[in-house]
């Protein structure tokens, strides 16, 4: 398989519920003004804590500084696993299940943290730029690399990139297990003709801008207990291609023939780990439940946040899964 280092620099950003208001024309601009922006990579996450925005650093131009914006320090590199010619897959992102052992578990092993971003088309894998030494030598044997530069795939010569760096040799540590919530929400995974986007603008910015703005009071501090259902929306508009991953009572609001998903038109079930909000420096969260779902051959959508992360499962094999996950915590620790 060939490993794609794409050709953008990315940026992690919070923006607060309360703060949006203050980013909705430079939002708008990224999301439906494309032309009039050189910006390549956009994604925005809605959780019900604030928004997750990632983006490349044209885009990163758009936005002004404030109080209600939070920037994580690192730049970021997607990575983007090909097999065959092809991006994981082009109807459901079954890549985190398929790169669970290849890529995220020896990353992991090599305290390299991982940023999941699956959409629609693929699966992106955000490493941090300072770690991609690392990341190379820790893949090279499992992997053809390549680097975009310009638009064309050019081959990463790993001697000359590593410079005698050696892999890290310390010792894996045991990774914390992060408690999980799983909502009764059912997910829907969607695309959309980027021609036909106009033609939900107000839909999509009534969703987005105006739907439950202000972060819910009563929310339970530690996720240990199923919620009726949570607040999760998430666009993205990679190199042309869109994807929404929106719960069906969001789906309802849309005109039915214009966005599109795979010809089984499958639910999915969302896995949220984490009881308080994660950190970016942290190793092995993304393996926590990757792994497991790839021994299970379980597929899955993977979309990390600013302050948790979200696993989307088909609805068929959330019972599995919680199983999975119940067996996990009851394991004992590695001495």
């Amino acid at each position: 398989m060939d490993l794609h280092i794409l050709d953008h620099r990315l940026r992690v950003i919070s923006i607060s519920k309360n703060g949006l208001v203050h980013f909705t024309h430079p939002l708008i601009k990224l999301i439906f003004l494309r032309n009039r922006t050189r910006c390549k990579f956009f994604s925005l996450t809605e959780t019900p804590e604030n928004y997750t925005v990632v983006l490349d650093e044209e885009g990163f131009k758009e936005l002004q500084p404030s109080e209600h914006l939070k920037v994580e320090s690192s730049i970021w590199l997607p990575l983007n696993v090909v097999s065959n010619g092809n991006a994981s897959s082009s109807s459901q992102a079954v890549g985190v299940t398929k790169i669970a052992k290849s890529v995220i578990a020896p990353l992991a092993q090599q305290h390299v943290s991982v940023f999941m971003h699956s959409t629609y088309q693929t699966d992106f894998i955000l490493v941090k730029e300072k770690d991609l030494s690392v990341v190379i030598s820790t893949l090279e044997e499992e992997f053809n690399i390549y680097k975009e530069v310009g638009g064309e795939s050019v081959p990463v010569l790993c001697q000359d990139v590593s410079n005698g760096l050696q892999r890290n040799g310390k010792e894996a540590i045991q990774p914390t297990v992060h408690p999980v919530l799983i909502p009764k929400n059912q997910f829907c995974v969607m695309s959309l003709d980027p021609d036909t986007l106009p033609s939900i603008a107000t839909t999509l910015i009534d969703v987005l801008f105006y739907s439950n703005n202000s972060p819910k009071e009563d929310a339970p501090s530690s996720p240990s207990q199923d919620l009726d259902c949570i607040k999760f929306f998430s666009f993205s508009l990679i190199d042309g291609y869109i994807s929404l991953v929106m719960d069906t009572e969001a789906q309802r609001k849309f005109p039915a023939d214009l966005l599109f998903t795979s010809s089984s038109g499958e639910l999915w079930r969302m896995v949220r780990i984490g009881g308080q909000p994660l950190g970016f420096d942290e190793c092995g969260i993304v393996a926590q439940i990757s792994q497991p779902l790839a021994d299970s051959d379980i597929s899955a959508y993977y979309i990390s946040t600013f302050s948790f992360d979200h696993a989307l499962v088909p609805e068929e094999d959330i019972v599995s899964v919680i199983d999975m996950l119940q067996h996990q915590r009851k394991e004992p620790a590695a001495s």
